[in-house]
């Protein structure tokens, strides 16, 4: 569940990098991995996508795992299930990956599970659990700032005032 022990700093420093892996991004075209990928790309990420099940996403070669990229992400978004997110962790570790967003929709568990964040506060990798990358870029649509505005009044926004990154 997304929570308040999330920083707008840490969310912040995340989307001020530009190499990010997206683990999960789906090969249906309709999935909301593929809209959040799109807008990443749109944005001038460079965002590359990891999935074992497909060749390419959206004409970009796709990866198998985190270690084939070369080199390596600066970070990774996590569009997984809590199970496949404990093995992805591990993944991250290896490949030198310190930063992590395990993406939830709407607020739900999403990618996160217990046992990939403890693993990652025992390797030092940091956490963003929970949210929306939508939710914190000024220019992102009505909907997706509502959408904060709402998890601030029920307590669940980021640590920080009710702002968003470039």
């Amino acid at each position: 569940m997304a929570d308040r022990e999330v920083s707008l700093s840490s969310i912040s420093e995340f989307l001020a990098l530009k190499r990010i892996a997206m683990v999960g991004v789906s090969r249906e075209s309709k999935d909301f991995s593929r809209m959040l990928f799109e807008e990443f790309r749109r944005r001038g990420y460079d965002i590359i996508p990891v999935n074992p099940s497909a060749k390419e996403i959206l004409g970009q070669p796709c990866f198998a795992r985190l270690q084939d990229l070369h080199p390596s992400a600066e970070a990774a978004i996590l569009m997984t299930s809590p199970a496949v997110t404990e093995s992805v962790v591990h993944d991250c570790a290896e490949a030198g990956i310190r930063r992590v967003w395990m993406y939830s929709p709407g607020g739900g568990q999403g990618a996160t599970s217990p046992g990939a964040l403890e693993f990652c506060r025992a390797h030092g990798i940091e956490v963003i659990r929970g949210h929306c990358p939508f939710m914190f870029w000024r220019d992102s649509s009505f909907g997706h700032h509502f959408h904060g505005f709402a998890l601030n009044i029920l307590g669940r926004y980021p640590n920080g005032s009710h702002a968003t990154a470039a």
